[in-house]
């Protein structure tokens, strides 16, 4: 079985909206990466993502906006041969998004991207209260680019 790459859109897409976290990595000001898991929204090639006031994440994203998201969904461990190492393999379908952080400060807009974060989650229709949409960091990352692969699917 070999990895394929996933070219189409609908297919990406298909897996963005399969998951239920990515993780967002980051490199901060010295050089360091740091990755971890997040909650999102997809919509029109962007997503959206929000997280507290402050932070490390919040705290490299302004030194540094550009970043890479991996989706990753349909894992399943398999194998050829029960006892021979090297034909186990884990199927899975995957996607990376690069693109560069754009913080939201408008609170409509916020409303507007934490209402497409929601929909990831439950078709329902939320309310934000005022305090919170305050001491929320909302962004948008625009997508510029997409890898996508898929093994044993």
């Amino acid at each position: 079985m070999r990895s394929r790459s996933i070219t189409q859109d609908h297919e990406i897409l298909e897996i963005i909206r399969h998951c239920q976290w990515c993780h967002l990595a980051m490199v901060d000001s010295g050089g360091n990466p740091y990755v971890i898991p997040m909650n999102f929204g997809f919509r029109d090639n962007i997503l959206y993502m929000h997280g507290a006031k402050h932070g490390k994440k919040i705290s490299i994203l302004h030194q540094n906006p550009s970043v890479c998201v991996n989706f990753s969904t349909d894992h399943a461990l398999r194998y050829q041969n029960e006892d021979v190492a090297c034909s186990w393999s884990m199927k899975y379908r995957s996607v990376l998004v690069y693109g560069k952080a754009v913080f939201i400060t408008e609170p409509e807009e916020k409303i507007a991207a934490l209402k497409i974060v929601m929909a990831q989650y439950k078709e329902k229709e939320f309310t934000f209260n005022p305090p919170s949409i305050r001491e929320v960091n909302v962004w948008k990352i625009i997508v510029e680019k997409t890898e996508g692969r898929a093994f044993g699917y």
